[in-house]
């Protein structure tokens, strides 16, 4: 007994041993971009309107990719900040609906390469929305606010290749929400009213009956330099239904921006001649 427990011992010395050492000729830049989406945006919101409205939708977002340090050959990690501001008219064009709405995602995923230049993973995703439906014609109820966890899968596909002398990055990412918990008020209900106090049958479990959500993104990063350019599309369908109200809610968008890796340097420590890179989605 005591020589197993010895043995165990050793080996998980050695592992801790060896860890270090990976750990410490190792570094993992940050995959880093800054995009402006420009699209379409069609709603429909039963608790403000029977009517469907068609118009324009901008956003703002920061991702982050990087490898994982528990195992940086074979997990990554994506954090997604993003802000979404849109408006859209009724057929006739008397009225119009504003959105503003704030997102955050985080997805660890097991990653694997499966070709030269080809990675791709998959793995679980937490995601926070925020946001507000305000209609400019309603007096009573002229806005409609929006809130929900999640968590759900994603995934991602890179592919790395050159077109000429270019060398170039495609990426899909898939999001699907999968269950959680959501807002909404009961139909026709003030939110003065729940404001004096009525805040029963507000929270909803979230699952595919009644909260369907999916993200779709596919972008290329051009590298003309350090820097890249980014372009792709990123489109987004959101369907909910809880207590008699019905909102739909899609957007198509192209998005453009810049991307690239960094890298953070101690100016005290030199980094070792023998670190490797492990890079989330370039091949170099």
């Amino acid at each position: 007994m005591k020589k197993i427990l010895l043995t165990v011992i050793l080996v998980f010395l050695a592992a801790v041993v060896v860890s270090a050492q990976n750990r410490e000729y190792s570094a993992r830049p940050v995959t880093s971009s800054y995009t402006v989406g420009v699209g379409s945006s069609h709603i429909a919101d039963t608790y403000l309107s029977q009517i469907k409205y068609n118009g324009w939708s901008t956003s703002l977002r920061y991702d982050r990719w990087q490898a994982m340090k528990v195992d940086p050959l074979s997990w990554v990690m994506n954090l997604s900040l993003g802000v979404d501001v849109e408006r859209a008219v009724n057929d006739v064009g008397n009225s119009a609906i504003w959105y503003a709405g704030i997102n955050a995602s985080w997805s660890p995923m097991r990653s694997w390469c499966v070709a030269k230049g080809l990675k791709l993973g998959v793995g679980p995703a937490v995601n926070l929305d925020l946001g507000c439906l305000y209609l400019n014609r309603n007096s009573n109820n002229p806005a409609s606010a929006k809130a929900a966890f999640t968590v759900g899968a994603t995934g991602f596909v890179a592919y790395n290749v050159s077109i000429g002398r270019l060398p170039v990055t495609f990426l899909w990412q898939p999001s699907l929400p999968v269950a959680g918990a959501f807002f909404s008020p009961e139909y026709g209900e003030l939110y003065y009213e729940i404001y004096l106090g009525n805040h029963s049958g507000l929270a909803h479990f979230a699952w595919w009956g009644n909260y369907f959500s999916l993200n779709n993104t596919v972008t290329a990063d051009l590298h003309f330099g350090a820097t890249a350019l980014k372009i792709g599309y990123r489109g987004g369908i959101l369907s909910t239904k809880a207590n008699h109200i019905v909102s739909n809610h899609f957007t198509h968008q192209f998005i453009f921006g810049i991307s690239g890796e960094w890298l953070s340097i101690n100016p005290r420590k030199a980094p070792s001649p023998r670190a490797k890179l492990y890079h989330a989605l370039y091949e170099y």
